[in-house]
């Protein structure tokens, strides 16, 4: 089944990083894409700590909060519950040809490598799986244990492109933005989005 490419599976989990999502939204959301967005409770709380989001409980009330902060088009973005088996992501008739869990905790990233799908978001990766369709899983954590390369490595034989948010200094950023930017570039280049946040090595 051909997938429409621009419409773009979103997972936000307890992992720092919040600002890589928050960066990656606007972007997608800037070039009119449909953002189908999943939010875990430690999501939540993240993104309170880290970026002053007071991101509701419901599903339909995170969408408001979204459209008001990023001043969207509604349409664009799609919202829904840890448990709501309803959604097309849990599906493989859907049409979305990317997945992007960013950032990733080793929670949701063994729960993938597992095949739990015991959530919507564990679901929705499954299904890309399956479907040999794009998984991009961007794990924050430090150092790495044993287990979890163990699980990145299950998920890379899989097809999952396994992209840790380490950033390049070969730059030279001056700003946090310009630290971010190269990480979200990287992220889009593997999902096939095109952008010009980021200059390519050799370019100007």
């Amino acid at each position: 089944m051909k997938t429409d490419e621009q419409q773009i599976a979103l997972a936000l989990t307890g992992a720092s990083g919040a600002v890589y999502s928050q960066r990656l939204l606007e972007i997608l959301l800037s070039q009119g894409r449909t953002v189908h967005l999943m939010v875990s409770a430690a999501a939540r709380i993240l993104f309170s700590d880290e970026l002053g989001w007071t991101l509701p409980a419901r599903a339909s009330d995170v969408h408001k909060f979204l459209v008001a902060e990023y001043q969207c088009d509604p349409d664009l973005i799609k919202v829904y519950g840890e448990q709501q088996w309803s959604s097309p992501l849990a599906s493989g008739s859907h049409k979305v040809g990317v997945m992007i869990v960013c950032p990733c905790t080793m929670g949701t990233l063994s729960s993938i490598a597992c095949g739990s799908s015991d959530n919507l978001i564990n679901r929705a990766a499954d299904v890309m799986i399956k479907e040999n369709r794009k998984l991009i899983i961007v794990p924050r954590e430090a150092p790495f244990s044993v287990i979890h390369l163990e699980n990145m490595l299950k998920l890379a034989r899989l097809g999952v492109c396994i992209l840790p948010p380490n950033p390049g200094f070969y730059y030279r950023p001056t700003e946090l933005s310009e630290i971010v930017d190269f990480v979200v570039a990287k992220i889009l280049d593997q999902a096939g989005i095109e952008h010009e946040i980021q200059p390519r090595w050799g370019e100007e």
